[in-house]
C-alpha cells in the first residue's frame, strides 16, 4: 500500500481558509489598511503591516502565471507525472495548487475546483475555464 499524502493543519490563522473550502469557496485575507489579497494566510499584511486581514470570497477565475509538472517526487501520496501552477486570480491574487489539465500553458485560462483529499476533506486546485 502506497503511503498516504499529508494533510494539511489548519491553525486558528489558516480555519476561515479551510471553511471556505468546505463551502466550495476560494476565500482568501484581504488588508483593510491597503486592500490588497494576502495567500498564503499570515498574521500581518506582507505589503504594509496592517493586522486587519478578513477572510473575503473570491471568483476562483483566473490565468496561469507559471506552472511545472513533476515526474519525479519526493514526498509520499503523490502519484506523478502532477502538475501545480501559480494561478493569478481576476482579483488581482496569486494563488498556488494543483492544476489538472491535459496540455498546460502559460495564460490558460482555469477556475477553482475543490479535490477531496482522504482523511482531511476538500482542498483547491485548478481546471481549464
Amino acid at each position: 500500500m502506497d503511503p498516504a499524502r499529508p494533510v494539511p493543519a489548519p491553525s486558528p490563522l489558516t480555519e476561515p481558509y479551510w471553511a471556505a473550502c468546505r463551502r466550495g469557496e476560494l476565500a482568501l485575507q484581504r488588508c483593510a489598511d491597503c486592500t490588497r489579497f494576502v495567500h498564503f494566510p499570515e498574521a500581518s499584511c506582507p505589503y504594509c503591516g496592517g493586522r486587519n486581514l478578513a477572510f473575503e470570497t473570491t471568483s476562483g477565475q483566473g490565468v496561469v502565471h507559471t506552472f511545472t509538472t513533476v515526474h519525479r517526487t519526493f514526498l509520499p501520496g503523490f502519484d506523478p507525472p502532477y502538475t501545480v501552477a501559480w494561478i493569478d486570480l481576476a482579483e488581482g491574487a496569486r494563488v498556488f495548487g494543483g492544476l489538472h489539465a491535459a496540455e498546460p500553458a502559460i495564460g490558460m485560462r482555469v477556475r477553482v475546483a475543490f479535490d477531496d483529499l482522504p482523511g482531511f476533506g476538500p482542498i483547491p486546485s485548478w481546471r481549464p475555464a
